[in-house]
């Protein structure tokens, strides 16, 4: 096999050891005394930074026009995100790597309902498309329910200072509830995302904007409820370096390995790899200690399942779709012999 072919497959990969490893240096730092908002500030901050010269350097001749209806898509994908961002940090708090990643693979069930209510995504009840994704969905979201309230017995891991909290049943559920929420406000990113892309196809630029957004709406909410200090501080160590992590292989590492996977391979070949973040948290939480209990076990094994049920039947659609475009390019050349024939012959 020729590398070229091998490289996306290493890319996928890394970018969810990227993903999952975002979400341990959150874990990580949080525990040491950083609010969601403090966190989520410095990591908005850091990659903004990383985005000012990469935007100007590839996107110099593509600078949105700064009209208010720019403006105002780019304020509210940064409110959208803003939201995203602290509920997963506070779902995460309340509970584990493991479930957080877990709840994550919920994002295309929900997509998939909001496109039907907002007519975006036709809804065929006799499709088997139609059927694989609406009932993967519900078993993705069962999936979820169970992790969130069965714990079971433990597993795997020792108990430890950072699992106290996610001992207590209460914040294991409020944990899985906020993660379940922010699953739900990503799938309301994405759509209102992909709407703004469509005027103005710059991902970059888009995130540059994005990132800015955030990073001042956490200043604001920081100011207002965080009134520990040291909160603000970068040290110890460990948490400096989970934020220049958290900086340099966060949103702007993983969005552009997708999107030149997207590119190479297609939609599909990306979202298939996303439940192997799971076995990644799962061993990201064995080596932090974090105890695992058959409860996110068989919940994580339940979304899998209604995950690729979602994605067989999207699948589906896309080779029906390449299939009707295929039988319409095939006609295209006899449509146009036909008007050349009587071009030709009046």
């Amino acid at each position: 096999m020729e590398m070229t072919a091998v490289l996306p497959f290493m890319a996928m990969i890394v970018q969810q050891l990227a993903q999952v490893g975002s979400v341990v240096a959150a874990k990580e730092a949080m525990s040491t005394g950083m609010t969601t908002f403090t966190f989520t500030f410095y990591s908005s901050a850091f990659s903004t930074l990383l985005l000012i010269p990469l935007s100007f350097i590839l996107h110099r001749s593509a600078l949105p026009p700064f009209w208010p209806t720019f403006l105002y898509g780019f304020f509210l994908l940064g409110i959208i995100g803003f939201l995203m961002l602290v509920l997963g940090f506070l779902g995460l708090q309340y509970s584990s790597p493991l479930l957080s990643t877990a709840i994550l693979q919920l994002v295309p069930g929900f997509t998939f309902i909001l496109a039907v209510i907002l007519r975006m995504e036709n809804f065929e009840y006799k499709s088997l498309s139609t059927m694989a994704k609406s009932i993967g969905t519900l078993v993705s979201i069962i999936g979820a329910v169970v992790a969130t309230l069965y714990k079971g017995p433990q597993v795997f891991g020792i108990s430890s200072l950072n699992s106290i909290l996610t001992s207590n049943p209460s914040a294991w559920v409020i944990g899985g509830l906020l993660t379940m929420i922010s699953s739900l406000t990503a799938s309301v990113f994405i759509i209102s995302q992909a709407f703004v892309l469509k005027k103005y196809p710059a991902e970059l630029v888009l995130m540059l904007f994005y990132s800015c957004c955030v990073t001042i709406l956490c200043v604001v909410f920081s100011l207002i409820t965080d009134r520990d200090l040291n909160s603000w501080s970068l040290s110890p160590n460990r948490r400096l370096l989970a934020l220049i992590y958290s900086g340099l292989f966060g949103h702007v590492f993983q969005v552009s390995i997708s999107s030149w996977c997207v590119r190479k391979r297609g939609p599909l070949f990306v979202v298939m790899f996303h439940p192997i973040g799971i076995v990644i948290a799962m061993a990201a939480s064995i080596f932090m200690g974090e105890p695992i209990r058959v409860g996110s076990l068989v919940g994580s094994a339940i979304i899998v399942v209604g995950f690729y049920s979602v994605i067989w039947g999207k699948a589906k659609e896309w080779k029906m779709g390449d299939k009707s475009l295929e039988s319409n390019s095939n006609n295209m050349p006899l449509l146009q012999n036909k008007a050349d024939d009587l071009e030709v012959n009046p």
